[in-house]
């Protein structure tokens, strides 16, 4: 982990990284138009190593599933679920239908409506993410989405891990199809013989994913490009050094561009760090991945002091983001660029992962600058109503008049002009 002078950071540190261009990814979304399910049965067997009759995960293999999930496991996903679920419904309160009169005879309304069907994506492996399904099912739930289906690749002993089964169990989730890569993303932005298209596709992937996810976008929503996951952590002389080494241990285990950085005004601390990191390593079956991240990408910035420190956070947008000062308060107001914040000492990161009730699918590679994490509002539409009466129309006709006028829109005006005409003919009348 290399210590570094704020005034010394390279001019790529606060920019965004474009995403890396895999060339085969367009001609896999092209095949899986084409060809459908041949073709993503053929990618699965390339790229996943696994031959399969069909997508569509058999429903009377569920129970076979929970007898491989511990019950402990299974109650620590209806623990998380049923706190996300808390927390999403208590935003969903936060959009509701209304009308309003603007002017007299001007009356604009908001509705809110769900999507009918979506999806998500859930990466499989040796360590399956079941916390990302959870994240992604439990605000579409919430919202309303009548229709939720789970993709995931058959990379377990050639099926999807039990976890992920089990958990869309427990969600109450039926529809799952044993998929990943760009070829499930095709599948479900365009639709297959065994797959119905959906509105928005959710969940972390992998380099294909990510750019397939982009490829598609405009037929099929997204949630966002998911880049390398990252933390930042403000702290200052107050703060336990083997607390922020464990938080930054915990970042960087996710995989070899996961991104740790630690931003203080404390040379002490940061040494302290340093050290405490080496000690936690030495008995981390994960060493090998935390210690590349750590080299690659991490980071301790030493910064003039906390108003330094608040500046660098703010440019950097980081995906979560850690205040363990000894006054907080002080600092939390100004700090505005993030994807979730973590405040004191107690407060892992890693809670917001799992089990606090708020969404990890968060924002990264600085695009905090502009969008939060996934919630109900990724799964919802606010759409708008118009009624304009008699009185509506004379109060607000002749603006718009003008305005189609100004851009040269004459076909515009003379819309207008023929409801003003149909007024005047009942008042003549």
């Amino acid at each position: 982990m290399r210590i570094i002078r704020s005034n010394d950071l390279p001019n790529g540190f606060f920019a965004y990284r474009e995403l890396e261009n895999v060339a085969s990814v367009k001609e896999i979304i092209e095949d899986v138009k084409l060809r459908g399910d041949q073709a993503v049965l053929a990618y699965t067997e390339t790229f996943d190593g696994v031959t399969m009759g069909s997508l569509r995960y058999p429903q009377e293999m569920v129970a076979e599933a929970y007898e491989q999930v511990d019950e402990k496991t299974q109650q620590a996903i209806r623990s998380s679920a049923a706190n996300l679920e808390a927390f999403s419904a208590r935003q969903m309160e936060a959009f509701q239908d209304f009308e309003m009169d603007v002017q007299p005879g001007v009356t604009a309304g908001q509705r809110v409506q769900p999507l009918e069907r979506a999806a998500v994506y859930v990466p499989g492996g040796g360590f399956p993410l079941v916390s990302s399904l959870i994240m992604g099912a439990v605000p579409a739930k919430v919202a309303g989405v009548e229709q939720i289906c789970v993709c995931s690749p058959p990379t377990h002993e050639g099926t999807i891990h039990p976890a992920i089964i089990v958990a869309a169990d427990i969600l109450g989730i039926n529809e799952i199809y044993a998929m990943g890569g760009a070829q499930a993303v095709a599948a479900l932005a365009y639709g297959t013989e065994s797959v119905t298209r959906v509105d928005k596709i959710v969940g972390p992937g992998n380099k294909y994913v990510a750019q397939a996810k982009k490829e598609v976008f405009g037929a099929v929503g997204i949630d966002m490009i998911a880049g390398p996951t990252e933390v930042l952590i403000i702290a200052d002389e107050a703060a336990r050094p083997e607390v922020v080494a464990a938080d930054l241990i915990a970042q960087a285990e996710h995989d070899r561009d996961a991104c740790p950085i630690l931003v203080t005004p404390s040379e002490k601390l940061a040494q302290s760090v340093v050290h405490h990191i080496k000690l936690q390593l030495l008995s981390l079956p994960t060493a090998d991945i935390a210690y590349e991240s750590m080299a690659r990408n991490g980071a301790i910035i030493l910064v003039e002091d906390l108003i330094e420190a608040i500046d660098v956070s703010n440019r950097r947008a980081p995906e979560h983001l850690e205040v363990q000062v000894q006054s907080p308060d002080m600092i939390i107001p100004h700090l505005t660029n993030y994807g979730s914040l973590f405040i004191g000492e107690l407060t892992a990161e890693v809670l917001g992962d799992y089990s606090s009730g708020i969404n990890h699918t968060l924002p990264t590679n600085t695009t905090a600058r502009y969008r939060a994490g996934l919630s109900v509002l990724d799964f919802i539409k606010l759409q708008t109503t118009l009624t304009v009466n008699e009185e509506g129309l004379a109060q607000i006709g002749d603006a718009a008049k003008t305005l189609a006028s100004t851009e040269g829109l004459h076909g515009h005006r003379k819309s207008v002009e023929m409801r003003h005409k149909i007024l005047l003919a009942k008042q003549n009348s």
